[in-house]
C-alpha cells in the first residue's frame, strides 16, 4: 500500500507547494504571519497548505485519520491519538520561521502511520525541487534514485546540535562534550533539510530536543532507510505518540553510537 502511494503523494505534495506556498514567498503581508508561542510561526501559507494536504489524502486513503500541524495547534487532543490507528501526519511547512522571513530552507513533509510505526515518508523542498521519500523496509530514495547514508569527510564529524529546548545543565554537557571532538555547523531550523543533510553526508549528527511527529516521522524513516540511524538517546527506536524526548541522528550506526558516547558521556 504504501509504495503504491508514492507518486500520489509526491504529486499532490508537489501542486500545494506550486499553488500555495511558493507564489505566497516572500510576498507574506504583516497580518499574513502569527506566533503561535514565542518563535513558533504560522502563516497562511501553513493554514492553506494543510488544509489542501489533508483533502488531497483524505482522497487518496479515505480510511487513515489526519493528525495536522496546526489542526494539532487548534485541538490538542488530537495529537493525543497520533500513535492510535492508521494517520496520515502532515507538517504543512516545516521552517515556518525561514519561510516567514524570506528565506530557505523550508519543506512540506508528509507520513504515513500505522500505530506507533511509519510506513511511509515524504520530504518535499519546493525551492530545490527535491522529493526525499522512503517506505518501510525498502530502502530510501531522492527523486528516483535510491540513496545510501554517507559519512563526511572531514577531518572532524560534522555536528548540527539543535540544543535551545534541552535543559541548559544538559545543554552545557552537550556543548562542553562536542567541542574538539566534533565540527560544529548552524542548524538548518527544519528538519526536512538537517535529515537529508545527515543522509547526503554533509552533516554526520543532529541532536532534536522536541520530537513531534510531523518534525520527525518521515525523516527519522527516511534517514534509517537510507542506512544511517535516528533514534531515542537510550537506543530505541522512535514511535509515533511516545511522549519521550529527544533524538539523535547520524550517519552511520558507528556514527551513532561514536556521537551518543561523546555528547553524553
Amino acid at each position: 500500500m504504501a509504495s503504491e502511494l508514492y507518486r500520489p503523494v509526491g504529486d499532490l505534495m508537489r501542486k500545494v507547494a506550486r499553488d500555495v506556498v511558493m507564489p505566497r514567498f516572500r510576498n507574506l503581508r504583516a497580518e499574513d504571519i502569527s506566533e503561535k508561542a514565542a518563535n513558533d510561526f504560522v502563516t497562511v501559507a501553513d493554514k492553506e497548505s494543510e488544509e489542501r494536504l489533508a483533502e488531497g489524502l483524505a482522497k487518496l486513503l479515505p480510511e487513515a485519520g489526519m493528525i495536522g500541524e496546526e489542526a494539532c495547534a487548534a485541538d490538542p487532543a488530537i495529537l493525543a491519538r497520533a500513535g492510535e490507528g492508521l494517520n496520515w501526519i502532515i507538517d504543512p511547512i516545516d521552517g515556518t520561521g525561514n519561510y516567514a522571513a524570506g528565506k530557505s530552507p523550508f519543506a512540506l513533509m508528509i507520513a504515513l502511520a500505522d500505530g506507533g510505526s511509519t510506513l511511509a515518508g515524504w520530504i518535499y523542498d519546493p525551492v530545490l525541487d527535491r522529493m526525499c521519500h522512503a517506505t518501510l523496509g525498502a530502502g530510501a530514495m531522492i527523486d528516483d534514485e535510491r540513496i545510501m547514508a554517507k559519512e563526511s569527510d572531514g577531518p572532524l564529524p560534522v555536528a548540527a546540535l539543535a540544543v535551545s529546548f534541552v535543559p541548559p545543565e544538559e545543554r552545557e554537557q552537550i556543548t562542553r562534550n562536542a567541542a574538539g571532538r566534533f565540527d560544529i555547523v548552524a542548524i538548518p531550523r527544519c528538519a526536512g533539510e538537517q535529515y537529508p543533510r545527515i543522509a547526503l553526508g554533509a552533516n554526520d549528527v543532529s541532536i532534536f530536543s522536541r520530537t513531534l511527529p510531523w518534525d520527525h516521522a518521515a525523516g527519522t524513516l527516511f534517514l534509517n532507510e537510507a542506512g544511517g540511524r535516528s533514534a531515542r538517546m537510550d537506543g530505541s527506536d522512535y514511535r509515533i505518540g511516545d511522549p519521550g524526548f529527544g533524538l539523535l541522528g547520524a550517519s552511520s550506526p558507528r556514527m551513532w553510537d561514536f556521537a551518543r558516547a561523546i555528547l553524553y558521556a
